[in-house]
């Protein structure tokens, strides 16, 4: 049954539309368990009920009438249980309901297997017999084994409304009005973004292009000829590479993929849809994608195998295709910058003004682009699994940064209301910005040193103008990841040394290169089955000692005169790996002040704390760095056991979770007791109420993006350290991150900080 799973899988992947999907289902899996009857539920939610969407052997015309809620016949027993039903004579079970309509009453064993989506049932999946007989374990086991593998689709299906339309025949293909359509993400940097979408994706990725038109098709064809032709002088030059390696029949392969290119062929029809008005890249890999889902779809083993051939073939061309183009993209002043997986490259080109919002259909709350979202102050949205990201080039657009919605083709109405949010969030940014010259200290007096996480220059212009006490975090990776090649020593200086210029005397830390992870340079690539617990930070830079070296004799040579430089370690998990990074970090000052003349001062070197190892090496840190600093980004990931950057278990990424705040407290007590400054440059510290509760349990030092400095400030100056005590004590007695979360805002409630805490819904306008 395995071939089978893996064909229908196939099929229903392959499938353009969802009714499609449903009529696969139901036909293929009738076939190969040899039913009578094949029916799948789903779950309408305006009636409450599983509603029969398709069906092999039941009467056609009953699909959509025949609904069943939880209390409800066979289907609604086993939506109700969330496990399967197995029964010889179904109609002797007590929750038997018979539906006339339907000719069921020549079937009379049942299988029920729920099709289950993060715990949600979202359907169920069922199969009958005439014959009286209990379906066998494997036979249990194979409808169970397709459910499980069908609940991705057809949540994916639900959050674009076309489940809604299979159940109702609601016209709407998403959740909202008529015109409007509503996609959910994670909230992950707080705002709202109204503008225009521009959408950036990946080079030769066929399913990553943009549905784009022209109004210069001529172009677009001579385009097309070009980069056909010089993929057939590529299969050309591979023929005769390997001419003496492959026999005949594998060598005339390669005259095959070269006929594909002809115009009776695959590129006719790209020609075709080129005149019809769309771009030669969108109408290239339209044509491709099809045609790999029709081989996908064939029987023959050996032909469905070609379908990797093609999109090898749609590939190549492609990337000529990608070379070719000139065009360079517009980005509006209204930009909603879009992308199957963002990164810190694609916000190189694009002025930093014209950025309204970023979406992600990839990543989470804690993702680098969603810290660099936070940290520009630019509303942005991960994890957009199901938004159809390359059909919306230039659509209008609202991003609402609070509720972790993507809103496409706003109503007039929608658009004011956002538009009122918009403006209450200016107006106390405005008020906020009060602040700036005031002290950071609570109402007894007790000072904390605010400072900024940076990393573009954008960012680090924000962060000088908001009173900043110096930077806690530099991410020096950023200037990596602008570049197509490692910067020199040189390039790295100048970078460095506008940063420390920026900020004299105030201090500035730099994170030494901190990649790995869901931080791979482009020309640095590592493939790894599990980055999180791989090659990345400290490991990477310890391992190639010439990139390391050269990044330090840079921060060095960038302090001189200055002397505000401090070094921060990523990703230190032992003594060792600290012992050997402060034997090189002596070892390039000694060459730059004793053997090359230069005058300047060590700079104070720190360990981040990050992963739980470190949690238990505090005091032996202390004895060996100048400071420390907790990252609680990857602290909560690792204590967790949660990947940050997979929407799947993002829920379970708590920021308040009692094991972070109990692993915080012990950092602080063993930090004090060796007399080692701590601060907190994670997230965490940005967040209000993560501030009000660090300051609660003793810490100083806090460094967050510039865009929430303000809000920490606000919210610092109107309480006290004795009452922010006395509340870490009692919420580090709760055993759930939410009741944390909630005791904290009930704690925290005061007319003052009212609008900060309690920020306007984009629903109702009222405040939460």
């Amino acid at each position: 049954m395995l071939t089978s799973l893996r064909r229908i899988v196939q099929e229903v992947t392959a499938a353009e539309q969802f009714d499609t999907v449903l009529n696969i289902i139901v036909s293929q899996v009738k076939t190969v368990m040899n039913t009578g009857m094949c029916s799948v539920y789903l779950y309408d939610a305006a009636s409450q009920s599983y509603v029969l969407a398709a069906t092999e052997g039941l009467h056609p015309e009953s699909v959509g009438k025949v609904a069943m809620n939880t209390d409800q016949g066979l289907v609604g027993l086993v939506a109700r249980k969330a496990e399967p039903v197995n029964l010889e004579d179904a109609e002797s079970h007590p929750s038997f309901a018979y539906f006339p309509e339907t000719g069921e009453e020549k079937f009379k064993s049942f299988l029920g297997a729920p099709i289950i989506h993060h715990r949600d049932v979202l359907g169920v999946l069922v199969v009958q017999q005439q014959q009286r007989r209990k379906f066998d374990e494997s036979e249990e086991a194979f409808l169970i084994t397709i459910s499980a593998q069908l609940a991705g689709v057809i949540a994916h299906a639900q959050a674009t409304g076309e489940l809604a339309l299979a159940t109702s025949g609601d016209p709407r293909g998403a959740t909202g009005t008529d015109s409007e359509k509503i996609y959910n993400g994670l909230a992950s940097a707080q705002g709202i973004g109204i503008g225009h979408a521009v959408i950036v994706s990946s080079p030769a990725d066929l399913y990553a292009v943009p549905r784009r038109t022209t109004e210069d098709s001529a172009a677009e064809l001579e385009q097309l000829r070009q980069a056909l032709e010089n993929t057939k002088q590529d299969l050309s030059k591979i023929r005769h590479d390997l001419s003496d390696k492959l026999n005949t029949e594998e060598i005339a392969l390669f005259d095959v993929y070269t006929a594909m290119l002809d115009d009776t062929s695959l590129a006719g029809e790209v020609i075709e849809l080129i005149k019809e008005g769309l771009s030669a890249q969108s109408a290239w890999s339209q044509v491709i994608i099809a045609h790999i889902r029709t081989f996908r779809q064939m029987d023959n083993a050996y032909m469905s195998e070609r379908a990797a051939d093609v999109r090898d073939l749609g590939v190549r061309v492609l990337t000529h295709l990608q070379q070719s183009q000139t065009d360079r993209v517009v980005y509006p002043e209204d930009t909603i910058l879009i992308g199957e997986e963002l990164a810190a490259p694609h916000l190189a080109d694009v002025p930093f003004e014209n950025i309204r919002a970023m979406v992600s259909v990839r990543g989470t709350h804690n993702s680098h682009v969603a810290i660099l979202g936070r940290a520009m102050g630019i509303p942005t949205v991960m994890g957009a699994v199901d938004l159809p990201w390359t059909e919306l080039e230039g659509e209008h657009l609202i991003v609402d940064g609070y509720q972790g919605q993507i809103i496409c083709q706003p109503s007039a109405q929608l658009l004011d209301v956002y538009q009122r949010v918009s403006e209450e969030q200016q107006s106390l940014a405005k008020d906020l910005e009060a602040l700036r010259d005031e002290p950071n200290e609570t109402l007894d007096g007790y000072h904390v040193s605010l400072r900024v996480n940076t990393g573009l220059r954008a960012d680090t212009l924000l962060s000088r103008d908001r009173g900043a006490e110096g930077v806690g975090l530099f991410r020096t990776e950023i200037p990596f990841f602008l570049h197509d090649r490692f910067p020199s020593e040189e390039e790295q200086r100048k970078i460095y040394r506008e940063q420390l210029e920026m900020f004299a005397p105030l201090p500035v830390t730099m994170r030494t290169l901190d990649i790995g992870g869901d931080k791979a340079l482009p020309y640095f690539p590592i493939n790894e089955e599990n980055p999180f617990l791989g090659w990345r930070g400290i490991r990477i830079t310890l391992d190639h000692p010439e990139i390391f070296i050269a990044q330090l004799r840079a921060m060095m040579r960038a302090s001189i005169d200055l002397n505000n430089l401090h070094i921060l370690l990523p990703m230190i998990t032992n003594t060792s790996e600290l012992d050997s990074a402060m034997a090189l970090i002596h070892r390039v000052y000694d060459e730059l002040t004793q053997e090359e003349g230069y005058k300047l001062h060590m700079p104070q070197v720190g360990a981040m704390i990050e992963v739980p190892a470190a949690v238990y090496q505090v005091k032996d840190f202390a004895k060996r760095a100048d400071f420390l600093s907790v990252g609680t980004n990857d602290l909560t990931q690792y204590l967790l056991a949660v990947d940050r950057n997979n929407p799947q278990v993002a829920e379970l990424y708590h920021s308040f979770h009692p094991s972070l705040l109990h692993a915080l407290r012990k950092i602080i007590a063993d930090a004090r007791d060796v007399n080692c400054p701590v601060t907190v440059c994670g997230e965490l510290a940005g967040d209000p109420l993560g501030a009000a509760l660090l300051i609660g349990m003793g810490y100083e030092g806090l460094s967050m993006s510039s865009a929430n400095l303000f809000k920490v400030k606000a919210l610092l100056r109107n309480v006290s350290r004795t009452e922010l005590g006395e509340i870490a004590e009692q919420v580090c007695l709760l055993d759930d991150g939410v009741d944390i979360r909630n005791y904290l805002q009930q704690a925290l409630d005061r007319p003052a900080l009212t609008r900060l805490l309690h920020p306007v819904t984009t629903q109702t306008g009222d405040r939460a």
